[in-house]
């Protein structure tokens, strides 16, 4: 007889090693060689069909016994006996063996779909006004949700009834389809992997065992929600399944513009137009707030664009930070046409206020061409 290749040797156990650290060497290799992760790679395959082919030898007892007692050799067996007995046990007649692959590379097993399933997340939008946003409220909201059915309880059958287990699976509700050294298992067609089927189904929700209602209750929102932000409910989602735990409820906030105020981040911002002498002289201004009015100073010489900050004014910070700030942005009001009054004071204003501004800047630019032109001229 032809010696077969150490399969402790293959597995990188020792001879003593126990059943538990035969599995592991085992899980570990399988996962490393397994064709899925070594597409096209005849190396990493055949590795892979040495390891199937010690662990079928060394997780038998009778097997392993053998050939311990063989020295190495299968006296008085026949080495394909050997790999056709791995052959069978790859196609889930070895026990655990076929659980393993399962475990490993994510294969249907039996009675995945009875296992208690959390219920899905729902989300829905509500409408609030800016100063809802700032305040808080508590607002109504219906959102659709697939309950278990009151009449079966969520069961799918007609009270009074069981559901069956479906002869095809027989309960497990896999089944697998040999493919030459490998099986497939997959959720069973004719249940779907629930494991049973049901032959007189509930008339209310025709056998599914959910019904889809409306559930109507009132949210809280906190203040200082922006538009876009999700407000969640734990536990308000759809309910779970099998004895699972529901899902969330997640309530989106569309929130109303301010015909005032544009919100940034946690600040407010508003344009305040002042005067050209306002901005020239400075002056103490009246400006609006989300409580009334307040006084803001204008200082001397303010330039178009100026933002002036009153620091904590704004809006409620989610999550109780404090307040935001409001920032004024100082938008100096020119008029589009003058009086004759007004244009005599802007030309005797211009007497007085003479020079021109952009000389600077003008130098600059006549400079940097200069420079450009020596450059290309090199």
């Amino acid at each position: 007889m032809p010696a077969v290749k150490d399969p402790y040797k293959v597995l990188g156990v020792e001879r003593n090693a126990s059943q538990e650290e035969i599995k592991k060497a085992y899980r570990r290799l399988a996962r490393r060689y397994h064709p899925d992760r070594n597409p096209g790679d005849k190396q990493a395959e055949e590795r892979f069909k040495e390891i199937q082919e010690a662990y079928s030898i060394l997780s038998d007892p009778e097997k392993r016994r053998a050939y311990d007692q063989g020295g190495g050799f299968f006296g008085g067996f026949d080495p394909n006996a050997f790999r056709e007995g791995f052959g069978t046990a790859f196609r889930g007649g070895f026990g655990s063996f076929g659980d393993i692959l399962s475990d490993l590379f994510g294969g249907a097993r039996a009675g995945a779909t009875r296992r208690p399933q959390r219920g899905r997340d729902l989300e829905t939008e509500v409408r609030l006004s800016f100063e809802q946003s700032l305040e808080g409220a508590q607002v109504p909201i219906a959102v659709p949700v697939e309950d278990a059915c009151p009449t079966c309880h969520g069961t799918g059958a007609r009270p009074g009834t069981q559901p069956e287990v479906c002869p095809r699976c027989r309960g497990r509700g896999i089944e697998s389809e040999s493919q030459g050294l490998f099986s497939i298992s997959q959720p069973c067609r004719a249940c779907g992997g629930s494991g049973t089927r049901i032959t007189d189904p509930c008339a209310t929700c025709g056998g599914s065992g959910r019904v889809r209602r409306i559930r109507r209750l009132r949210v809280k929102i906190p203040p200082g929600v922006r538009d876009g932000s999700r407000v969640r409910l734990a536990g308000r989602g759809e309910p779970g399944q099998n004895g699972g735990p529901p899902g969330d409820l997640y309530v989106i906030t569309r929130v109303d513009p301010s015909p005032i105020f544009k919100r940034v981040g946690d600040d407010l911002e508003v344009d305040v137009p002042i005067t050209v002498v306002e901005a020239l002289r400075g002056a103490t201004i009246e400006v609006p707030t989300l409580r009334g009015t307040k006084r803001i100073r204008v200082r001397p010489g303010t330039r178009h664009g100026t933002v002036v900050r009153l620091r904590g004014e704004g809006p409620p910070r989610p999550g109780g930070g404090g307040r935001g700030d409001i920032r004024y942005r100082l938008v100096i009001d020119v008029p589009r046409e003058l009086t004759p009054e007004q244009q005599a004071v802007v030309d005797e204003l211009a007497s007085v206020l003479d020079g021109n501004p952009r000389a600077a800047l003008l130098a600059r630019a006549q400079a940097s061409r200069s420079g450009t032109a020596k450059e290309g001229g090199k």
